[in-house]
């Protein structure tokens, strides 16, 4: 008789599995909740130095919870879907206010947190306290729809009790840390999306999509579709006398919600109105610098930087919350969307042949 699917998985993961991620040394609630956020929509390898740099800055929830939303942002700068630490910090101070600095130990009051779904929490209960908690989250739904044959769109909600059905069947009473280290590990590794190494795999024997040929047919996919692209000007405004930039925080909610970035403008012509809006003098004429595009989940950005030197003739600008100049080379501690790191960068260049 064949083995259960947990126990062959379990032994292969003893042997082959990882147990050296930075998580799963001085395991707790707590680095495991950082981790699961930081992989969704992300891959181990970038999200590991994030995740390291990230728990030195804030090593427990209390200081994540009394650290300014600016700090949280900025140690996420450049790992992208930055509502994932915009709810990473309400939840902290929800946890701190609310639960008295602990995490709960029950699926539903972990689910009732911001940004923490029925995955995140079964696994933030099983890998910290190993409680008996399925989750689903993409390697896992991918190995499950391979092995049973699961057809439709994973956020389909019939495919998914589908695959929540099998997830809570297989899911062992014992060792329930290790079981969902390894189907996390099973599908990342083995179990890839494009190149599923099926002759290594310690279930393929009665793996349904393998049997029949059809593992790159599971899961579904949603058929892809051209991006809409749209268009803006970032105009990087660089301060003579000290050859900084000015940056303008977005609104808390949107794209790049809470974030530090350039001013937008519709045009060139533009910019002469927005700088005598906020009490600044041109130096010089606009200069057009390379397009860049910047690709979102749903659509491509294609950005338009504008140099514009300037001078400061009132106060208005500095006195505003929502106006920063920023000097890369003493940066402040805020939150930058990748596109603008870029700009920074190359512009900080530029600033210093000026000066």
């Amino acid at each position: 008789m064949l083995p259960a699917f947990s126990e062959r998985l379990l032994t292969w993961f003893d042997e082959h599995g990882r147990h050296d991620l930075p998580w799963q040394q001085e395991r707790s609630a707590y680095r495991v909740w950082v981790s699961e956020i930081m992989l969704q929509q992300t891959q181990v390898s970038t999200a590991v130095p994030y995740f390291e740099a990230f728990v030195v800055r804030f090593p427990t929830l209390q200081t994540l919870a009394a650290a300014p939303l600016d700090e949280v942002l900025h140690s996420w700068s450049g790992l992208g879907y930055y509502a994932r630490a915009r709810n990473l910090h309400r939840a902290a101070k929800l946890l701190v206010d609310t639960h008295g600095g602990e995490f709960p130990v029950d699926l539903q009051a972990l689910t009732a947190l911001p940004g923490i779904g029925r995955s995140t929490a079964g696994a933030i209960l099983a890998l910290s306290l190993g409680q008996r908690a399925p989750i689903l989250d993409g390697n896992v739904k991918r190995v499950l729809a391979r092995h049973r044959c699961i057809d439709g769109l994973p956020t389909l909600p019939a495919t998914a009790r589908a695959l929540w059905q099998v997830a809570e069947e297989f899911t062992p009473t014992t060792r329930v840390a290790d079981y969902t280290q390894a189907m996390m590990d099973l599908g990342a590794t083995l179990c890839g999306r494009t190149q599923p190494a099926c002759s290594r795999c310690p279930v393929q024997t009665d793996c349904l999509a393998a049997a029949r040929g059809a593992q790159l047919s599971y899961p579904a996919r949603k058929p892809r579709k051209t991006l809409p692209r749209r268009t803006t000007c970032m105009l990087l405004l660089a301060r003579v006398d000290h050859a900084d930039l000015l940056l303008e925080r977005r609104a808390a909610s949107g794209i790049w919600g809470g974030l530090w970035a350039f001013p937008e403008v519709s045009e060139a012509a533009a910019a002469a109105v927005w700088c005598a809006n906020h009490d600044l003098a041109p130096c010089g004429v606009v200069q057009s610098l390379p397009e860049i595009t910047h690709t979102f989940t749903h659509f491509q950005l294609k950005i338009t930087p504008l140099l514009l030197w300037v001078t400061e003739l009132g106060t208005r600008c500095m006195d505003s919350d929502r106006l920063l100049w920023y000097n890369a080379a003493a940066p402040a501690a805020v939150g930058l969307p990748q596109p603008v790191q870029d700009l920074v960068r190359s512009i900080s260049l530029k600033a210093k042949e000026f000066s």
